[in-house]
């Protein structure tokens, strides 16, 4: 992924499911020492062993790519933004996402998503690169970014972080983008059972608990065409080939794996597109088998520029 050219054109990314265009909302590449960082049980030697990742994955080095980008898309009606990525003019302790000035909006606006005009934004759990760009500054005070929408998490989740002892780095995180929401009245919160829940006609949230514990994925579905939105129940495409390969930032390890085992057995040769909130492009693909495991075969993107 790659900041907007110089010519102030954006390129924009997206998929068809059914009648419905999914935009990917590009924020930025994340370093490369985010991989070894995030994953470390995917080693250099075990995700040089796996060649279909390279080189869009992976480089030859073993190194993972990583980018933050949301998803927007329209179904039902309704004007959807998926996760808000890491946002701007943050206090962030991570330095890659510390005081971030990019076009996000610029670009989630040139997608046909002005932020006045969002209906619902999903977050498939509360961390900081993914509530980012639920507020903006604006005379010194974070207000909410989609002013006419719903913002919409699970109970589990918000209920979770109510009562977890925070760092001081967290504390700053829900200040500054997740507590403005709640004070403007703006936050719905939804139980999710095992089965998922209908949110809106061709619209469920999914429960993938394990990295946090009300962790949802999104699923989409128009005209007999699926599609999954992961969030963080899997970061990488290596985690196909190696379900067991956790994030160090998973709440609970063990729900995390069982939760990415059961998703890639019920998604393996269905057909949905699995859209990666965190996969490099081309972004998306489909589970497949392979010598009992998985990989992802590759979707890549139609993507076409607009004046910036």
């Amino acid at each position: 992924m790659q900041a907007a050219p110089t010519d102030r054109t954006t390129t924009l990314p997206s998929w068809t499911v059914g009648a419905v265009a999914v935009h990917r909302i590009d924020e930025i590449p994340l370093p490369p020492a985010t991989g070894a960082w995030l994953l470390p049980d995917a080693t250099p030697e075990v995700v040089r062993h796996q060649d279909w990742l390279h080189p869009e994955f992976a480089d030859h080095d073993g190194v993972l790519h990583i980018d933050s980008h949301s998803f927007a898309f329209t179904v039902d009606g309704l004007r959807v933004l998926v996760d808000t990525g890491i946002g701007n003019g943050k206090e962030r302790a991570n330095p890659a996402w510390h005081n971030l000035q990019t076009d996000f909006l610029d670009r989630l606006t040139a997608a046909g998503f002005h932020p006045d005009s969002v209906d619902l934004v999903i977050l498939t759990h509360l961390h900081a690169d993914h509530v980012g760009w639920n507020t903006q500054e604006v005379g010194g005070a974070w207000v909410p970014t989609f002013p006419r929408a719903r913002y919409l998490t699970s109970r589990a989740e918000r209920e979770f972080w109510a009562t977890y002892d925070m760092e001081p780095a967290r504390r700053q995180m829900f200040r500054d983008s997740v507590i403005p929401v709640e004070a403007a009245g703006l936050l719905d919160l939804v139980d999710v059972p095992v089965e998922g829940v209908e949110i809106a006609p061709g619209l469920r949230l999914l429960a993938t608990p394990g990295h946090t514990p009300g962790h949802v994925a999104v699923e989409l579905t128009s005209q007999g065409e699926t599609a999954l939105i992961t969030g963080d129940c899997v970061h990488h495409p290596v985690q196909f080939a190696h379900p067991a390969i956790g994030a160090c930032v998973d709440i609970d390890p063990a729900q995390s794996e069982a939760t990415r085992r059961r998703l890639l057995s019920d998604l393996a040769s269905t057909g949905t597109l699995v859209l990666g909130t965190h996969f490099a492009p081309p972004t998306a693909g489909l589970v497949v088998t392979h010598e009992n495991t998985y990989r992802l075969a590759p979707v890549p993107a139609a993507a076409h520029t607009v004046p910036h």
